[in-house]
């Protein structure tokens, strides 16, 4: 292994003493300069590299690295929520590290830890377990904590999320407007928070519409598009659905008559939209379903794709935002931004039940 030099090799060879390459290195006033040239010469010769997180904090200041635990970098929404903390960080001298739990609330905790010993001065997470109370010692001793798309259990921080139950009842009643009263909701894990606020409010909007047997039309799973696809195909066929799962809820009508298919489905993520869609082009008359998804996507204008949207990247921002103020006034009051979502009417979503 090739190792780097360190600073008392640049001292060595610059001919000076360890305290005045320190000082040149960091920048620091009061150094002649011939003894800086000298030692500025010495390092790019060999290659040095300063450690601007060691040296930060030896001055007793704060790391300039941020932390972001992210659910799924794969994901476009991720990503985008990491564009916007990036893009705002940027703006008072602040580097994100940026890591994905996948939804695994080990690995999160795992990387939690292993950011902290890189001394972050901030984290952001997108929580993937449900306590996250043993972070409480590392805020009480000082460490800057924001959450973003979802609450953390266990901590009263910082945390910004969007209307989950705002954006799925309009989707609900954009169904409903348009004639559609066997609407499925496809979602992801259901022990994340999202969808059990999206679950929540599907059943309740269906309710309030006089339907009160949705619960047979509801799936979870759909982490992937491909889940979601088999989520859609067993929906289409739903009396497969009602011998998969061996429960009448899940496909058979209340009357005991052949269960019914729905005529619309609420697609609760990006990736679930997407594999509702290739579920939709492979089934017969599969055009003829209507589709809500929620969380816009790359291409989902050109496809025609009636969707529930929001600012990713400013949701991101937001979060980066809430960190540095944080960090700058650590006994302000904590804030709970939870922004606005929007139906963006489409196509997909308008057509009426055959």
């Amino acid at each position: 292994m090739i190792r780097r030099p360190t600073l008392a090799v640049v001292a060595e060879v610059a001919g000076v003493s360890l305290k005045t390459a320190s000082r040149v290195l960091n920048r620091e006033p009061n150094v002649a300069a011939a003894t800086r040239e000298r030692v500025l010469d010495a390092a790019a010769s060999l290659g040095f590299r300063r450690n601007a997180v060691a040296a930060d904090l030896a001055r007793g200041g704060f790391s300039r690295l941020v932390g972001f635990i992210t659910g799924d970098l794969a994901n476009e929404f991720y990503s985008a929520l990491a564009s916007g903390i990036e893009r705002e960080l940027r703006e008072h001298g602040l580097q994100l590290l940026t890591a994905s739990s996948d939804e695994d609330p080990e690995r999160e905790s795992s990387l939690t830890g292993e950011l902290l010993e890189r001394r972050v001065g901030a984290l952001i997470v997108t929580p993937a377990g449900a306590d996250h109370s043993a972070l409480r010692g590392e805020i009480a001793a000082g460490l800057t904590v924001v959450v973003v798309d979802r609450p953390a259990a266990g901590m009263d921080v910082d945390t910004v999320v969007i209307d989950n139950r705002g954006g799925t009842r309009a989707a609900v009643e954009h169904l409903l407007a348009h004639g559609h009263r066997r609407i499925a909701f496809v979602g992801d894990e259901p022990h994340l928070w999202t969808y059990q606020e999206r679950s929540d409010e599907f059943l309740a909007a269906m309710r309030d519409a006089g339907v009160s047997d949705a619960e047979r039309w509801v799936r979870s799973g759909a982490h992937s598009a491909a889940a979601a696809r088999d989520l859609v195909v067993e929906l289409l066929d739903a009396r497969h659905g009602q011998a998969r799962h061996g429960q009448a809820r899940h496909g058979q009508a209340r009357d005991g008559q052949a269960p019914e298919p729905p005529t619309a489905v609420l697609a609760a993520n990006n990736r679930a939209t997407v594999g509702t869609l290739q579920a939709l082009r492979d089934a017969p008359g599969g055009d003829g379903v209507a589709v809500v998804g929620f969380d816009d996507f790359e291409l989902a204008d050109l496809l025609g794709i009636t969707v529930v949207a929001y600012d990713a990247v400013e949701m991101g921002r937001r979060a980066a935002e809430l960190a540095v103020a944080r960090s700058a006034d650590p006994d302000r009051p904590v804030e709970l931004v939870v922004l606005p979502t929007r139906v963006v009417a489409r196509g997909s979503g308008e057509r009426e039940p055959r």
